[in-house]
């Protein structure tokens, strides 16, 4: 397998990991990250929610002058109720980013979101098909990354009883890189529920965390600790939520 230790800078590595396409000016990358999310004082009785997320990077060629890149969302959820915990899959989402094959310190994306209602139980989901258009945008100067993640989501069918989904996602990554793999970062996902009130409508979080990039022998591997609070947020939504992040990186071997 290709060695990237000796294809292409430590800061070019670190910046993949650091972008939703996993890539940089030298190489492209198949990401496998588990992303776990603990919730604090969440819900009408400050329970505590836990998910675990596993977001694939996933690179194709398309055409000559453009690759096609999908990324999935597969949740897993324990969730708290007035029952006690249920535990499952929820909905899962996959975007198809058009991005061009050739790239410097700056890369775009875009292409449709789709989210489909796979939870088991259907309370883990909206139980709704949705879809609409999502961008990304990335800058890589000296040692920064900044990107810029939007979408918004509508439903076009699913379960008549639930209410209909018009969402917009919006996260922000700024990160600067230090020597041996290390960096700090700050990675917001802020999220509005269209439908809801004006009082229930934004999720806003404010906060960051540290990482470092190495290699295990020729694997690629990235650990990342944040924390976030929700100074804003809908009724019984979490509070605090503190967030780790192990990814798995394999080049493409069409970068090699």
């Amino acid at each position: 397998m290709f060695n990237v230790a000796y294809a292409e800078t430590e800061l070019n590595f670190a910046k993949t990991v650091q972008n939703p396409l996993a890539v940089n000016p030298e190489a492209r990358y198949y990401n496998l990250p588990f992303v776990g999310y603990i919730n604090f004082d969440y819900g009408a009785h400050n329970n505590t929610q836990d998910i675990l997320e596993l977001k694939p990077v996933t690179p194709f060629s398309f055409t000559q002058s453009y690759d096609l890149i999908f990324r999935t969302i597969i949740p897993f959820e324990h969730q708290p109720s007035s029952q006690g915990y249920t535990n499952g899959l929820g909905d899962i989402n996959i975007t198809a980013f058009f991005t061009p094959t050739k790239n410097n310190w700056f890369i775009y994306g875009v292409g449709p979101t789709f989210t489909f209602p796979t939870a088991n139980p259907t309370t883990l989901g909206a139980g709704k098909w949705s879809m609409g258009p999502e961008i990304v945008l990335i800058a890589m100067p000296n040692q920064w990354t900044f990107a810029l993640l939007t979408d918004n989501i509508w439903s076009y069918a699913g379960q008549n009883n639930r209410p209909a989904v018009n969402q917009f996602n919006f996260q922000y990554f700024v990160t600067y890189n230090f020597k041996r793999g290390w960096y700090l970062t700050t990675q917001p996902n802020i999220i509005a529920n269209w439908p809801e009130r004006a009082s229930q409508i934004w999720t806003v979080p404010v906060g960051g965390g540290v990482g470092r990039v190495f290699h295990v022998g020729k694997q690629g591997m990235n650990i990342l600790m944040q924390g976030y609070y929700d100074p804003i947020r809908p009724t019984n939504a979490a509070q605090w939520t503190l967030q780790m992040t192990v990814d798995f990186l394999f080049p493409d071997e069409r970068t090699a």
